[in-house]
């Protein structure tokens, strides 16, 4: 493989005082890869969430090539206020099969200034099986082919969705859903700035919802609910295999809560 055609992972984390600022990462070429480099640093020290005083950033060759999947699809349900849109999140999950405690478990993790890296990984009634309890799960290792990124631009636009978070956050749960184990995910970002949170799941897609949190909070969590049997695959599945994201499964655009029931049944 040329210089020019290999892929290489990189991987941008800054912190503060040793508590989870911001982090990015893809998968590029390597020319692409070096100015990467430039704008993670750059976006490392101007998140929302404070100026670091630490920023690392990883260049890794990939050692095999990454594996390609769909985007999952892409809904937005329609919601003013947290309130609402944590019932929305609830109906949702209930439907993937997490139960009452599992969701609580998840909430009380996202509601409180943890400073984790990553997400914590949940059985669907609560019980956290993720070894380091300090550090979480940090998916890693995943891209979208530049044709792909395209596209989804494009999709997403029609919408006025088309950005970098939105991008970012569906390439991540897309990974993460084309493992079979994985059964649900609860994401609620702590930019102060984003509001924004998001359940997704192989059968729903990736369902966004709007103010699941108050402008201004700087909460904010992952939770992934899988199968119990297995959890050092799962693990190494989401920290370590490479996967790229090259075609869309497309979008079902703005809704109603009303519609819930059909994303169950919509494929």
């Amino acid at each position: 493989m040329s210089r020019n055609s290999r892929l290489l992972s990189v991987r941008m984390r800054a912190s503060r005082d040793g508590r989870h600022v911001s982090g990015a990462e893809g998968l590029y070429s390597e020319p692409l890869a070096v100015r990467m480099v430039g704008r993670y640093a750059e976006r490392a020290l101007t998140h929302g969430l404070g100026r670091p005083d630490e920023v690392v950033i990883t260049l890794e060759a990939l050692e095999v090539k990454p594996e390609e999947i769909p985007a999952l699809r892409v809904t937005t349900l329609q919601n003013e206020e947290p309130r609402r849109g944590r019932q929305m999140a609830e109906r949702l999950l209930a439907g993937c099969g997490i139960g009452t405690q599992g969701m609580r478990t998840a909430w009380n993790f996202i509601g409180r200034r943890h400073g984790l890296r990553g997400g914590i990984l949940l059985d669907t009634e609560g019980v956290r099986l993720d070894p380091n309890l300090e550090r979480g799960v940090r998916v890693s290792r995943m891209g979208i082919s530049r044709r792909a990124e395209r596209d989804l631009s494009r999709m997403l636009a029609a919408f006025d969705w088309d950005h970098q978070t939105v991008r970012e956050a569906l390439v991540l749960a897309s990974k993460v859903h084309a493992h079979p184990k994985v059964v649900a995910e609860l994401c609620v970002s702590d930019d102060p700035d984003y509001t924004t949170g998001y359940v997704a799941s192989r059968r729903l897609g990736y369902v966004r919802i709007p103010h699941l949190k108050k402008e201004g909070s700087r909460r904010g969590g992952r939770a992934f609910f899988i199968g119990v049997t297995d959890v050092p695959g799962v693990l190494e599945y989401l920290e370590r295999t490479p996967v790229i994201v090259t075609s869309l499964k497309g979008c079902l655009g703005l809704l109603t809560e009303d519609a819930i029931p059909d994303l169950f049944t919509e494929g």
